[in-house]
């Protein structure tokens, strides 16, 4: 099967990636019918007169059990680490675990979910990725045995409350009560007495005993409770239902909202109150959930943002001090994500702000003070301000710099804003408290890519498109009192706060729209063909500046060659089914690499393909994970130091044997330069053709070269001659920086002297250790290394037992004893793509482009 030359079909994957969001964004419309239904007689006044008169001790019980609340998901996370036994300070869980809920908690989208957060801050405690997966899993396992058991046992001890609600037989609450609890049941005898692991979605899920189980269901149902009584306690004195009927309907609420995948649950949650306390009234009601979003949502997320920069400016202030300079190293990684989401909370703050009227007293202060204009004009930049943080905090996520220099002055711009639309000095205040974390954070901000040139996604789009819908229907229900008419838009009055919220309206729409389309209709980027020669003499430079001699596969010329912008990086890549498969990290400067990380992301999800890294290192697999990226172990990759490289002493009796045997044989070595090659070529081809035939196979592709005399002039070749004929030979990758040597086709005569592979690998390392080379890269061992622990995913499992039992197919146990007699340093390589069940096509697609084709896969 030749390589394919065009990119995969767009069309099907592309219109799939749409419908998750706009299910959501269905969901939240939805929602948002229902609402206004149920507060069609509302008055914003009111409601702040409510929210106003919660007695203050009511939001101190509020404020103690939301504290109680984190503190006890911290447990979450202690007890999900003693599963893994892996033993970690308990200041850092406590670090880690209060600022992953805290903006998870509050945001609730997929790409701020705190499994990000988690890997970013546990990564330099050894916490691997399958780890933080476990962690995650194990919290929100935990979580949801909390909700299933309070739901269940409030079913069952309030079932005529639950049956008035939904309008049924009570014996349905009953029969659906019974049902949860047993389903917490059977995991509770499971996790308690089971021995063996249950497989699920290619991880193998050990019971965790009763030593954890025990504490995990109690203080999950506890969790539930505290967070639930943040709600209770700021119900006026009319919602006296019984605290079990209560928490059946919280738990329902935010079970509803995590169905809905609408972010955070904002409005379903809601919804669900209001339809299901009909006894309180609207106004009291709406109000005592406002106060519990700021207090349970709000007051964390100020608190998280407050300790993140607390830390980050130790870090920056104590450069010399080592334990600020640990602080610096976790803290620093998560400062695109915190700061994105707080910049996107930031222009959701200002847009609802905009759509709600200003407090009657201090707009009678501005008055005095300010002219009218520059109130009306203040309104408008707010709104502004807000559509414009919105839009800028995708690209935060993706460290735009420019992004970081306009985010700034836009949240300056807010402040004062702020200010002097209505004296908002508490908004202002929220603004200086996400300024300064970005400002703290300005060298995560490198890329100097161009904001237009950074796609919204669909999830963004919707997102994005959301948050300007509700800050509308915020002002509809504000101004509900207020007839409209033409002349509201052209209306300037002190105390004009519904022609304001329609002007601003109408801006934000307006530039909103505007940039949705210029994002969405931007000319698309050339994409690259398989390279060519321009190409190629472009990266030879870069190829010669790395200190790796992977970046040499690239001079194959199968596969294609994706530029930075200043032309000071590439990443080769091909495609194969729905897979944009690279080969190892990108090539080049660090700036230049993370740059063609993303944008590689953004062509392979425009045509509805699955991006993929294979053969990466473990430096940078941050970056994969900022792009939502799974890593998968494919196997380990013998490097063996050559300063130290020598036949003398015991450690190297089998192979100063080898060597001295083929030298008795006549074998005898030597490096031709690319220059002279032309001569053996006839001799190296034989040779190549014969080695092909005794091993009924045919050329590899992608990672290795392919026997041709145009190829191998390319590079210097090593030769083994025995009587003065050529009998093996390899074609060698260097680096100019003689940082590393290896080889990439190595063929030999089968009639060759026994030993002229040994013999051929010794000479090489000796030829290399002279020359100056540091490391001599003996390649990749597949499916060696991988976890063997209970806890490994099932690929590893798989992988374990292919390579103990696949000689069929391949050698890999021998083909690792074998690198194994010249005692090298072993370091992991990965495969990097989205998880899930596209895995499987994912590694059938890389086998498929390595081995030249589907039915040359078979073959082997």
């Amino acid at each position: 099967m030749a390589l394919p030359t065009k990119a995969a079909s767009a069309e099907p994957g592309t219109l799939w990636r749409w419908v998750g969001p706009l299910l959501a964004l269905l969901v939240f419309a939805a929602v948002g019918l229902i609402l206004h239904h149920q507060l069609k007689h509302l008055h914003v006044r009111s409601v702040i007169a409510h929210l106003h008169s919660i007695p203050r001790r009511q939001i101190m019980a509020a404020l103690g059990f939301t504290a109680l609340s984190y503190w006890l998901l911290t447990t979450y996370e202690f007890l999900a680490m003693r599963y893994l036994r892996r033993v970690i300070a308990y200041s850092r869980i406590l670090f880690t675990s209060f600022i992953a809920y805290s903006f998870s908690h509050a945001l609730g989208f997929a790409v701020f979910t705190s499994a990000a957060i988690r890997f970013r801050l546990y990564v330099t405690a050894g916490i691997t990725a399958i780890d933080v997966a476990t962690v995650t899993a194990f919290c929100s396992l935990s979580f949801g045995l909390g909700l299933s058991t309070v739901l269940g046992v409030s079913l069952l001890a309030t079932p005529q409350h639950a049956a008035r609600i939904l309008h049924l037989d009570p014996h349905w609450a009953l029969l659906v009560g019974t049902l949860v609890l047993c389903g917490v049941g059977a995991y509770a005898l499971w996790a308690c007495f089971a021995r063996t692991t249950i497989e699920f979605r290619g991880w193998a899920l050990r019971p965790p005993g009763p030593r954890i189980a025990i504490p995990q269901l109690a203080l999950a149902v506890l969790d539930l409770c505290l967070s639930s009584a943040v709600l209770w306690s700021l119900l006026p004195p009319g919602a006296n239902d019984t605290f079990v009927a209560f928490i059946g309907i919280y738990a329902a609420a935010v079970i509803v909202g995590i169905i809905s995948h609408v972010p955070g649950g904002l409005g379903v949650f809601e919804a669900v109150i209001v339809y299901t306390i009909p006894e309180v009234p609207t106004e009291a009601l709406v109000g005592a959930l406002l106060a519990y979003r700021a207090i349970y949502y709000g007051v964390p997320l100020i608190f998280g943002s407050l300790l993140f920069a607390s830390k980050e400016l130790a870090a920056q202030r104590g450069r010399l001090a080592r334990a600020r300079e640990l602080a610096s190293i976790y803290v620093a990684p998560v400062i695109p994500q915190i700061a994105g989401a707080l910049t996107f909370l930031a222009g959701a703050l200002l847009l609802f702000s905009g759509a709600t009227p200003a407090v009657e007293e201090r707009l009678a202060f501005l008055d005095r003070v300010l002219p009218l204009a520059v109130l009306e004009a203040s309104h408008l930049v707010g709104s502004i301000v807000g559509i414009g943080l919105l839009v800028l905090s995708r690209a935060l996520f993706r460290r735009v710099h420019a992004a970081y220099h306009i985010s700034v002055w836009l949240l300056v711009a807010g402040m004062f804003a702020s200010l002097l639309k209505g004296l908002d000095f508490e908004e202002a205040c929220l603004l200086g408290l996400v300024l300064g974390v970005l400002m703290l954070g300005r060298r995560a901000f490198y890329r100097p890519t161009a904001i237009l040139s950074e796609p919204l996604t669909p999830a963004w789009v919707v997102s994005i498109v959301g948050v300007v819908a509700m800050a509308v229907w915020i002002g509809v229900i504000s101004y509900r009192h207020i007839d409209y008419s033409d002349e509201l838009w052209w209306t300037f009055a002190l105390h004009g706060n519904a022609p304001r919220m329609l002007r601003a309206m109408l801006a934000v729409i307006v530039l909103g729209s505007t940039y949705l389309l210029l994002n969405m209709l931007r000319p698309a980027r050339p994409e690259p063909a398989v390279a060519g020669e321009e190409e190629l003499a472009r990266a030879r430079p870069l190829i010669a500046g790395s200190d790796l001699t992977l970046p040499n596969a690239a001079l194959t010329g199968d596969k294609r060659l994706l530029f930075s912008d200043a032309g000071d990086a590439f990443v080769m890549y091909q495609i194969a089914g729905r897979s944009w498969i690279a080969l190892g990290d990108p090539v080049g400067s660090q700036a230049g690499a993370e740059e063609l990380v993303w944008r590689l992301r953004e062509i392979s999800d425009h045509h509805g393909g699955q991006t993929v890294f294979y053969q990466v290192c473990g430096e940078r697999l941050g970056l994969y994970v900022d792009l939502g990226l799974a890593a998968l172990k494919v196997g380990e990759e013998a490097r063996v130091p050559l300063d130290g490289f020598a036949l003398e002493g015991p450690a190297r009796a089998d192979l100063r044997q080898a060597h001295k045997r083929a030298q008795r044989d006549g074998a005898s070595f030597a490096v031709v330069a690319p220059a002279e090659l032309e001569p053996l070529m006839p001799s190296l081809e034989k040779i190549s053709d014969a080695w092909l035939t005794s091993k009924s196979t045919g050329e590899k592709r992608f990672s290795v070269g392919a026997f041709s005399p145009k190829y191998l002039r390319q590079f210097p070749v090593a030769v083994v001659k025995a009587q003065g004929a050529p009998v093996a030979f390899a074609n060698l990758w260097t680096t100019g920086t003689k940082a590393e040597l290896s080889v990439d086709l190595m063929r030999f005569d089968p009639q060759a002297p026994k030993g002229a592979m040994d013999y051929l690998f010794i000479e090489l390392m000796l030829w290399g250790r002279a020359q100056g080379y540091r490391w001599f890269n003996l390649g990749m061992a597949p499916l060696s290394g991988l976890e063997a622990h209970p806890l490994a995913p099932a690929w590893h499992k798989v992988g374990n037992f292919i390579f103990r039992h696949g000689e069929h197919f391949y050698n890999f146990e021998g083909l690792r004893r074998y690198k194994m007699k010249f005692d090298p340093v072993w370091e992991p390589r990965y495969l990097v793509a989205r998880g899930g069940m596209a895995l499987p096509r994912v590694l059938v697609d890389v086998s498929v482009l390595i081995a030249g084709g589907m039915k040359e896969l078979f073959a082997r």
